[in-house]
């Protein structure tokens, strides 16, 4: 398998699996506060509850993702030149790097890190 593809199902995995740790304290804190049998959560609605909201997770981490990406394009603070060879420019001062970065691991985009 190709590197860039490694990267990517990386950050995907990434993303589901901090998605489904938030759904696992969610069932947590109910389990705790609400009168909820251990059995709801073995059940196939719960099962496809949490599958689809690890899923719904990916897709507005990589909807964020996308957003900043495209705001620091317009506020200069990444440089891209199309989808061409060459490496995304993202500036260290970008206010929403990590989400920039993340963005570029989801679409298989090279970058590098400006220093100023």
């Amino acid at each position: 398998m190709k590197p860039v593809t490694v990267d990517m199902l990386r950050a995907h995995l990434m993303a589901a699996s901090l998605t489904a740790m938030g759904t696992e304290a969610l069932a947590w804190l109910a389990l705790l506060v609400l009168p909820v049998s251990q059995q709801t959560f073995s059940s196939t609605p719960f099962r496809l509850f949490a599958l689809g909201s690890i899923i719904g997770g990916v897709v507005a981490m990589r909807h964020f993702a996308h957003v900043s990406f495209n705001l620091a394009i317009q506020s200069r603070h990444a440089t891209s030149h199309g989808w061409t060879l060459r490496p995304v420019s993202v500036a260290a001062s970008c206010p929403r790097r990590w989400l920039v970065i993340l963005h570029l691991r989801f679409t298989g985009r090279p970058f590098v890190l400006a220093g100023h």
